[in-house]
C-alpha cells in the first residue's frame, strides 16, 4: 500500500493517508449522483401535517369554547332579553342597530372577552388567523338567526362596518361561496 505525505497542515489532513483513500475520494466526488427528493418531500409533508394538526386543534378548541361567555353573568341577561328578537330583524337595519345600542354594555363585555369579534381590536388587521376563521364561521352561523340572513349581504355590510381590505373581503367572499355550496350558510 502506498502512503502519501501531505504538505497540508496536520489539522486538515491528519498526517498521512493511503492512495486507496484518495482514489475512492476522487471516484465518489466525481461520480454523478442520482437526485431523489422523496425523503425531503416526505419531511415537508410531515411538517405541514403537524402545522395543520395544530391549526385544526386550535380551531376545534375555539369551536368548543365559542361564545361561552354569553351563558354567564354579566352577558346572559342581556342576551336573554334580545337574542329572540334577532329572527325578526334584518342585519344592518335601523332596528338591528337600535338593538345593538340597547345591548351596548352586554356587547362591550362580550367583545372584550371574545377575540373572534373585530370589536375586540382597534382594527381588523390586529386579528390573528385563528380569530379570523372563527369570526367567519360565526358570521356564517349568525346569518341563520336573522330575518332574510345572507352571508354575502352580511359580508358587504361588514366590509364597510369594519373597514375590511379589498383583499380580505375577497378571501372571505370566496370562502362563503364554498360554504354555500356545502349548504353551511344562507
Amino acid at each position: 500500500m502506498f502512503h502519501i505525505e501531505s504538505s497540508a497542515p496536520e489539522s486538515i489532513w491528519g498526517g498521512t493517508f493511503s492512495i486507496d483513500f484518495l482514489i475512492h475520494f476522487i471516484y465518489i466526488w466525481s461520480m454523478p449522483t442520482k437526485k431523489d427528493s422523496t425523503k425531503a418531500t416526505f419531511k415537508h409533508i410531515d411538517q405541514v401535517f403537524e402545522n395543520l394538526s395544530f391549526f385544526s386543534t386550535e380551531l376545534l378548541s375555539r369551536g368548543h369554547m365559542h361564545d361561552r361567555s354569553k351563558l354567564l353573568p354579566p352577558e346572559k341577561e342581556g342576551f336573554d332579553q334580545n337574542t329572540c328578537q334577532l329572527k325578526t330583524m334584518v342585519y344592518g337595519s335601523p332596528e338591528y342597530k337600535a338593538s345593538r345600542e340597547r345591548m351596548k354594555p352586554t356587547l362591550d363585555h362580550h367583545y372584550a372577552n371574545n377575540d373572534h369579534h373585530p370589536e375586540h381590536y382597534a382594527k381588523v388587521d390586529e386579528m390573528n388567523l385563528f380569530a379570523l376563521v372563527e369570526m367567519f364561521c360565526d358570521w356564517c352561523a349568525s346569518v341563520k338567526r336573522n330575518k332574510d340572513g345572507d352571508i354575502f349581504k352580511s359580508l358587504e355590510i361588514n366590509k364597510k362596518r369594519f373597514k375590511l381590505s379589498k383583499q380580505l373581503y375577497s378571501i372571505l367572499k370566496n370562502t362563503a361561496v364554498m360554504y354555500r355550496k356545502k349548504k353551511l350558510t344562507k
